[in-house]
């Protein structure tokens, strides 16, 4: 099942879509992945408070989804 998420999706239903995000998430420096309120902001965000451009860390986080998507497909 191929799923995509925009800048608009916060980042607690991005971890519910798939908490396996986090180490992404963390990698760029996200590290409060976990706090109540990081959990409302949206992807856009956490990612311009934390310098980061919103759109490409977008593309990766789908790129990473659509990636465990047809992997599971094959299987």
């Amino acid at each position: 099942m191929k799923v995509e998420v925009n800048k608009d999706t916060s980042i607690g239903e991005l971890l519910m879509i798939d908490e396996s995000v986090t180490p992404i998430l963390m990698a760029v420096g996200m590290h409060c992945v976990g706090c109540p309120a990081s959990q409302m902001e949206t992807i856009e965000e956490a990612a311009m408070v934390h310098g980061l451009e919103p759109q490409a860390l977008v593309d990766e986080i789908n790129d990473y989804l659509n990636s465990k998507a047809e992997t599971s497909e094959e299987a």
